[in-house]
């Protein structure tokens, strides 16, 4: 965790999902100067690249006392990424499972390539912490959500580029209901509005139908765990 004394600007992986917003909402509370970094890699779900804008917009009307610490958003064209990888998520194909485990839906080396054009952002604009919404305990095994993964990254970058950064992921163990809970202890329900109406998670790309946890095919494994995820938090919270 970071000593927010010395290190006070960080910049966030924000895709316009749930858990890039959540952990949005988390820098704008720890941290006096947040920049954001969006990648457009090819993916299948598009529409998040418009979602991401119409959630920071979102914010700032509705959390003025943020606004002040919300700055640029950046988006680096990754096309490269999509055309290199065989996945559900970057070409029209089927949801499935590999021999190996994994969803179809794994595009490797995905986060540790957006980690590392984000610590270069980083650099050059002196932000001294990179947050991104990775998770173990929730999560469908990719291999660069692991927490090893990320300690052994932020390691790595810190020493091929001869300069401190700290690698934080506050969801990497809550589930997806403890998400939705972190979410509306940030922001209340207004932010959980905004995560409802304005984020994009569902893989396919569908934004035809609003259910009580968001747009989504209420198919793909994305979907299904954001459901599930809000339905056990609803349970809870009542």
């Amino acid at each position: 965790m970071f000593n927010s004394e010395v290190n006070r600007s960080a910049l966030v992986l924000f895709s316009g999902g749930q858990d890039s917003t959540t952990c949005l909402a988390w820098a704008l509370k720890h941290f006096d100067k947040v920049e954001t970094i969006g990648f457009n890699y090819g993916q299948r779900h598009q529409v998040e690249m418009s979602c991401r804008i119409k959630v920071l917009n979102s914010i700032r009307e509705t959390f003025p006392t943020w606004v002040g610490k919300l700055g640029e958003d950046h988006v680096l064209d990754l096309d490269i990424l999509g055309q290199i990888s065989d996945t559900s998520l970057t070409q029209d194909k089927e949801i499935s499972f590999a021999k190996s485990g994994l969803p179809n839906t794994f595009v490797p080396g995905r986060n540790l390539l957006f980690f590392t054009f984000a610590a270069t952002i980083a650099y050059r604009r002196s932000l001294k912490h990179l947050v991104g919404g990775m998770c173990e305990t929730d999560y469908s095994g990719y291999p660069d959500c692991r927490d090893n993964t990320l300690k052994s990254l932020q390691v790595s970058l810190a020493l091929g580029m001869d300069n401190p950064v700290v690698i934080d992921t506050p969801l990497m163990w809550l589930d997806k209901s403890a998400t939705w809970e972190l979410a509306h202890q940030i922001g209340g329900d207004e932010l959980l509005s905004i995560i409802v109406s304005e984020t994009h998670t569902c893989y396919v790309g569908e934004r035809e139908t609003l259910h009580a946890w968001g747009y989504g095919c209420n198919k793909c494994p994305a979907c299904e765990l954001r459901r599930l995820g809000f339905e056990k938090y609803t349970l809870m919270a009542t």
